[in-house]
């Protein structure tokens, strides 16, 4: 896998959820034979020997249950434990929602052609209403999490990268996020913009990519890069959907970390066809 990865021209790769913990001796051994280097780790790494299948959320911050929660943060540590061992800057995390089906009657309604329609407005309107009434008590739960997995980081000489999310339930909202993380206040949090959900969450008329980012883009340590062919088929690859990159990337720090992030399904020689472009239109960042 590493191997592949390298022999496409990339010289740096995220370590995501859903690897199993046998395969970090080997990928440790094939990043001292090939001295790549590790831009992020997303949480859980390595995956809960207790779940089957890849499932970031099986854990969450917000959740009502306090098991759940010290699960959570447990996993979070052993984490940020690799990502010091691997030499990673940054674990990627989510965390969490309200429990409540908010996005998929919207999704729905734009699928059937009634973007911004009666209806449409009618169930955003709810969306929003139901929101705000729940999100308060779910974001303290979280918060509470956060503070101390960011002093652990910290100490780890690792910082934390929260990812904004495709669904509305989310905690935070890209409207909550920048109050959200000040009240974190920690030098060792920031945020981690994924381009395919923020353009999920444009097509959904729930924000403006290009005025969200520009607004929060500053606070970027590092994103994930696909595309999203319209209206909700995202790792996609980059150039073939609806995502302004032109647009969009400038408005990140030179500093922000490009992670692409893209379906099994890509063909190795669109990988390659596409890194060319993105080269030939941003550089090396």
């Amino acid at each position: 896998m590493v191997e592949e990865i390298l022999d496409m021209g990339f010289r740096a790769i995220e370590l995501s959820h859903g690897i199993h913990a046998p395969l970090l001796e080997g990928i440790l051994a094939a990043k001292e034979r090939h001295r790549f280097s590790v831009s992020s780790v997303h949480n859980f790494l390595p995956m809960p020997v207790e779940v089957l299948a890849d499932a970031p959320d099986c854990y969450e911050f917000s959740s009502h249950r306090a098991g759940d929660r010290g699960r959570a943060l447990r996993l979070s540590k052993q984490s940020i434990d690799w990502a010091q061992r691997l030499g990673a800057p940054v674990v990627v995390v989510h965390c969490g929602r309200i429990p409540a089906a908010l996005t998929s009657p919207l999704r729905q309604i734009v699928e059937e052609g009634g973007l911004f329609g009666r209806k449409f407005v009618k169930q955003k309107l709810a969306a929003v209403a139901q929101r705000e009434k729940a999100a308060e008590a779910f974001t303290q739960r979280v918060l509470d999490c956060l503070i101390e997995i960011a002093d652990y980081a910290g100490s780890r000489g690792v910082k934390i990268g929260v990812e904004n999310r495709e669904y509305y339930e989310a905690v935070p909202t890209e409207r909550e996020l920048v109050s959200f993380l000040r009240r974190l206040d920690s030098a060792h949090a920031g945020y981690w913009h994924d381009f395919g959900h923020a353009q999920i969450k444009h097509h959904l008329g729930l924000l403006d990519h290009a005025q969200w980012l520009a607004t929060a883009g500053s606070l970027a340590l590092g994103c994930h890069v696909h595309d999203v062919v319209w209206p909700f088929r995202d790792h996609s690859l980059p150039f073939t959907g609806t995502v302004d990159f032109k647009q969009l990337i400038p408005l990140l720090p030179d500093a922000c970390q490009i992670v692409f992030e893209l379906s099994p399904r890509t063909k190795r020689e669109d990988i390659e066809s596409m890194r060319t472009r993105w080269l030939s239109e941003f550089g090396v960042r």
